[in-house]
């Protein structure tokens, strides 16, 4: 891969039947670095053309790339996982300008999972097994797990190619060819990830990458009537629209939608350890990640010790020049989303709400005058059920509430329409346990946050999405089983 220098009139193309291409309409929009304000590149304004082309790829590489066995097809994906791996510097900083988010994230977090999601399924696919079901001397029965067809995978900005690989690489692990989109917003590490595929020896049409916007390009996949399953991590509003179209037409869904987490903290935690995570929870990736704990509910006892630490610590962080080592926050994503952010502090204001720290945009300096960046917030003396605390801000701002009671901080903690996930804080195992069982949620963390295995169900219930992604999950996702009874 060459080296990650990009200037204004640098064209991004889309990656489909195995070659980099314009889009078809010559169309493009622009790509803007969120730490400066600025467009560093441009990106293919693709439409229904493109998206058709993809598929028409993507549907005459199926029969051959579904019969091909595992073996290779592992031997393929774990390649594409070295290459990933060993282009990790380039990747990293392409993320860092894209997204805004500290090159040190992107070099610790995204890019590393990234190639852990296709090593995953790649050798998770060599093990992957099905049912059988003796009925005594009658019959037996046994399932098969077939791939269905052409994949549709549209990913979100917030983490862009960890994500957009931990769909893609279970339905091509499985047997199916994909057309895939990434957020117009940060497109540029799945345009380098073409790139790989091509040295991987990936064949033509198995992976189509379409860049462009979502009412275009997104809108043609969920609507092409050859593209049978699609797997949708974005906003609830778009999920709703997603379902309305592919619903009728009967196609398989898993659609990974939002959250406001709660982080629930019982007087008898570990103190320090609930205090740093809950920082780290709050405020990683600018607070633009789906499963950052944005409502904070402390008990009583310790509310006040545990708010002022809170807020001393927060205050401490530096929002900074995301490629700098020191800084803790970068920009956030866009000036559209910084203004829906500052909308939000300005309505927990009129909803009652008092700023503990932050609540502003930080004007930075030189070169990075023009960026998007905001200060972490923290606001006190909110009611449960405002607003503020039950629509997904996603951002760097969140709420801290004191709580009497198991009972009432349940109560609090299930208010939302949406139910992703959560963090337990305290060291009573029984509690823990109970709490834990009665949090409607799809995810529940104790005494700690993001701790991910690989092998586990990801996903949420309510508004948070329906279906299940990671493990074994997403391979029975990306198959149809099918019976075969045999009588003896």
């Amino acid at each position: 891969m060459k080296n990650f220098t990009f200037t204004v009139m640098d064209k991004i193309r889309n990656y489909i039947n195995g070659e980099l291409i314009e889009p078809l309409a010559g169309h493009y929009i622009e790509n803007v670095d969120p730490s400066r304000g600025v467009v560093y590149s441009l990106i293919p304004d693709s439409d229904a053309s493109d998206v058709a082309l993809a598929t028409k790829a993507a549907k005459e590489a199926f029969p051959s790339w579904s019969k091909t066995p595992k073996e290779k097809r592992s031997r393929i994906l774990q390649k594409l996982a070295f290459l990933i791996e060993d282009n990790l510097d380039r990747l990293a900083m392409a993320e860092s300008i894209d997204n805004g988010k500290p090159l040190r994230l992107a070099k610790t977090v995204d890019i590393p999972r990234a190639a852990a999601n296709f090593n995953f399924y790649a050798t998770g696919i060599l093990h992957y097994a099905s049912q059988s079901h003796a009925m005594e001397d009658v019959a037996i029965n046994y399932t098969l797990r077939e791939p269905i067809g052409v994949c549709g995978c549209i990913s979100p900005w917030n983490l862009p190619l960890y994500l957009f690989s931990w769909k893609i690489a279970p339905a091509l692990a499985a047997g199916n060819t994909v057309v895939a989109k990434p957020s117009e917003v940060t497109p540029m590490t799945a345009y380098l990830l073409s790139e790989l595929c091509i040295e991987a020896g990936l064949p033509k049409g198995v992976l189509n990458i379409v860049h462009g916007l979502g009412q275009k390009v997104g809108a043609a996949i969920t609507e092409h009537q050859d593209i049978p399953v699609i797997s949708f991590t974005g906003g609830t509003v778009t999920g709703k629209q997603i379902i309305s179209v592919a619903g009728p037409m009967f196609k398989k869904l898993s659609l990974e939608l939002g959250g406001k987490n709660p982080n629930i903290i019982f007087d008898d935690c570990d103190f320090e350890k609930a205090l740093k995570t809950t920082v780290h929870s709050s405020f990683a990736n600018q607070g633009q990640i789906c499963l950052c704990g944005s409502r904070i509910f402390v008990q009583r006892g310790i509310y006040e010790k545990f708010r002022d630490a809170f807020v001393e610590k927060v205050k401490n962080l530096k929002v900074g020049d995301p490629r700098s080592e020191d800084s803790n926050l970068g920009a956030v994503v866009s000036k559209q989303h910084m203004e829906k952010v500052l909308s939000y502090i300005e309505l927990a204001q009129q909803e009652g709400g008092k700023v503990l720290t932050g609540g502003h945009r930080v004007m930075m300096e030189g070169d990075l005058e023009s960026g998007y960046y905001l200060a972490p917030t923290i606001i006190e003396n909110l009611a449960y059920d405002c607003r503020t605390n039950q629509e997904e801000i996603f951002g760097p701002v969140v709420t801290i509430m004191p709580f009497d009671t198991t009972e009432e901080v349940i109560m609090m903690a299930n208010s939302t329409t949406y139910g992703l996930a959560s963090t337990v804080w305290t060291e009573n195992l029984t509690k823990a346990h109970n709490v834990a069982a009665r949090i409607h949620a799809g995810i529940v963390w104790v005494n700690c946050w993001l701790l991910r295995d690989l092998r586990t169900p990801f996903g949420g219930v309510k508004n948070s999405g329906v279906g299940r992604e990671g493990g074994f999950e997403a391979l029975d996702f990306f198959t149809e089983p099918k019976n075969v009874c045999i009588k003896l």
